[in-house]
């Protein structure tokens, strides 16, 4: 194993404390507990925006707390859950007096420990609501769910949702528009290559050199099926074609696209695959008006791509085109 770390306890301490120190502008980090909140939180009279997950997911979660997305993120070791401690002082470090959303991927830990500082803000009259989210069609149930899990398509209810509370919605308006988003966003994945856990010290599974996994989840769960390695093409065809048939999308919808890295993925793979995507679905009528491409849900240094397709209406863009200023994600300020 080669990786640019020096004590594996200390990968998400030290990569907190450098996240804090590069973007001191945008943000402060506390250590103990830790976690990452906006620089001017909490905002009077706005709801607070809450998310988290096992670190390794880089630039998801830290790299959208800013103004227009989230409050605050809370990190726990790589592919582990924050422990609800952290998560009740995120919490309470953004209540401005509107109440907190907890956005939170479906994964088993991650639903629990937010669950759990829910109940303990609650103790304290803080106002929580939580939405889960579990955009992945691949697979229902997972070693680490029940019932779907959340990727790619979380940074697409941050950004959203935090647009609302940017406006002014209260608590219940802000929940509402997660959860349309949730309900309107499908997402699948494929794998090329493991990644390592750095206290792990080996690959997180094994692929054979003209192998690749359709429907990985983000920390190396198994997906739909293992197949011989196929041309790009092929393999976004198959993608997509379960993301379109899940909710399902239709010829006259608008859409954001989203082509989302796993962490080693060269930026011109990508755009290979969001070409033919954008192609596939111009075939089927769905007219393709925003896009986003890059590493924004990543699963260390996997090598391999996510397609998330977002049903849009007028209310849905206006909030997406919102100015936002985050260190992975900025337009419009």
């Amino acid at each position: 194993m080669k990786k640019l770390i020096n004590d594996p306890k200390n990968v998400v301490t030290e990569a907190v404390s450098g996240f804090g120190a590069a973007h001191a502008d945008l943000v402060t980090v506390s250590l103990d507990p830790i976690f990452i909140v906006r620089r001017d939180a909490p905002v009077s009279g706005k709801v607070g925006i809450v998310s988290g997950g096992g670190s390794g997911h880089e630039p998801m979660h830290g790299g959208f707390v800013g103004p227009g997305m989230l409050d605050a993120a809370v990190p726990g070791a790589v592919f582990t859950s924050p422990t609800p401690d952290p998560i009740l002082a995120a919490t309470k470090a953004v209540d401005g007096g509107a109440g907190v959303l907890h956005i939170v991927k479906n994964y088993t830990g991650d639903v629990l420990n937010f669950e759990t500082a829910a109940d303990l803000a609650a103790a304290e009259d803080i106002d929580v609501r939580a939405v889960i989210i579990n955009d992945d069609v691949a697979v229902k149930d997972s070693l680490y769910t029940a019932g779907r899990r959340g990727v790619a398509g979380t940074v697409l209810v941050e950004k959203i949702a935090g647009a609302a509370a940017e406006r002014g919605d209260d608590l219940a308006g802000v929940a509402a528009i997660a959860e349309k988003v949730n309900a309107q966003v499908r997402t699948m994945g494929v794998a090329l290559t493991p990644c390592v856990v750095p206290h792990a010290g080996e690959p997180s599974f094994t692929l054979a050199d003209d192998e690749i996994e359709i429907g990985i989840g983000i920390h190396g769960e198994p997906g739909r099926e293992r197949i011989k390695l196929e041309p790009a093409d092929a393999i976004v065809d198959r993608l997509l074609a379960a993301v379109v048939d899940d909710v399902p999308f239709v010829a006259g919808d608008k859409v954001l696209l989203m082509v989302n890295g796993m962490g080693g993925t060269p930026q011109v793979e990508l755009y290979i695959v969001y070409r033919r995507a954008a192609e596939v679905l111009a075939e089927k009528g769905i007219d393709v008006t925003r896009s986003l491409v890059g590493n924004f849900t990543t699963s260390l240094e996997m090598q391999g791509a996510s397609i998330s397709v977002l049903k849009l209406d007028d209310e849905l863009t206006t909030l997406w085109d919102a100015p936002v200023h985050t260190a992975a994600l900025r337009w419009g300020r």
